[in-house]
């Protein structure tokens, strides 16, 4: 789907202008004009971007859709690439999905290519169909709105990350099992993702913010620096998270090694209290002791009493003998 937004100071907005007509509309430069590839094929996008003039490394670069975030200068035009996550819960198991967004920036255009619909673009598109004001101040100021919005939705992920961090440690304690362990992986996983895509964009932005570019107004680079400084923030909190998550995952091997010792604990107490009353029954079982001789008396109801009594009292006797050892 190709889809377009074209402003002219003193007129209505366009929509939905044909693909002819946008190299000239360009030409007017107190004109801005948005044109939008959502999952368009490389045979229709390819000649459309070719006529605004990209270069082909540039053009082949968006098409591809495999580069990590980073910011091209081209002279006329800037070439930025930013990546954008998609994180869902799959039951109780957490995945992510990482996707590019590729930018053009022009002195009075935007064209923006992705294979898949971005929240944040959709935000934009709907915020410039409803206020003309948001496409007034210039396509470098309509390229930070889609960047903010683009940054602003990590937060709502980290809080849930935040969030599923904090049960999982409950989960630790009280009742930790293998599924445990599998969510928190998955968690691990999908914040080292996050840090990926983090890391390079906030190069982006500091560049954006810092650096000088001719499609880039000196006065809109304080826009970029605010989200630089969001993504600064966003990157310490990642960290944090992971450290969360680290420390989740130890705390979750203390856990489960203490039980494991105590399992020992309890079973050796077992073995040991029972180790007499196996001799005790194996001495009197023994096939060379027969009735008969001097023998006879082990046979007595006082020997098979004070037998039974030393079976049931030497349990006992142990049991409170390891208790004042702290043993149990």
């Amino acid at each position: 789907m190709i889809r377009s937004l074209y402003y002219s100071p003193g007129k209505p907005i366009r929509k939905d202008i044909p693909p002819q007509e946008f190299t000239k509309l360009i030409r007017d430069r107190r004109s801005l004009l948005w044109v939008d590839f959502v999952n368009e094929p490389d045979e229709n996008s390819l000649p459309i971007l070719q006529d605004f003039g990209f270069h082909s490394l540039s053009i082949e670069d968006a098409l591809q859709q495999t580069h990590s975030p980073k910011l091209d200068d081209w002279g006329n035009y800037l070439y930025i690439v930013m990546n954008y996550m998609d994180v869902k819960e799959n039951g109780t198991l957490w995945e992510s999905e990482v996707d590019e967004l590729d930018i053009f920036l022009g002195p009075n255009y935007i064209v923006t290519h992705h294979e898949f619909p971005i929240s944040a673009v959709e935000e934009t598109w709907a915020s410039c169909d409803r206020d003309i004001r948001n496409v007034q101040d210039g396509a470098d100021h309509l390229l930070y709105k889609i960047m903010d919005f683009l940054v602003a939705g990590y937060m709502p992920t980290v809080e849930r990350i935040d969030s599923a961090i904090d049960e999982l440690e409950d989960h630790i304690f009280d009742k930790p099992s293998p599924r445990t362990l599998e969510r928190l992986f998955a968690l691990k996983r999908v914040l080292l993702s996050m840090r990926r895509i983090l890391l390079p964009q906030r190069e982006v932005l500091n560049k954006l913010a810092r650096d000088d570019y001719r499609v880039i107004d000196p006065k809109d680079r304080i826009f970029f620096r605010d989200i630089y400084d969001h993504l600064v923030r966003l990157h310490d909190l990642n960290e944090n998270l992971r450290d969360l998550v680290g420390g989740a995952l130890d705390t979750y091997l203390s856990v489960v090694n203490n039980r494991m010792n105590d399992i020992m604990k309890t079973l050796t107490i077992i073995t040991t209290i029972f180790m007499p009353l196996a001799f005790v029954t194996g001495f009197f079982g023994m096939n060379f002791f027969e009735p008969q001789g001097r023998l006879t008396d082990w046979t007595t109801n006082p020997v098979f009493y004070i037998t039974l009594g030393i079976n049931i009292l030497l349990p006992i006797g142990m049991f409170f003998w390891m208790r004042r050892r702290t043993w149990i």
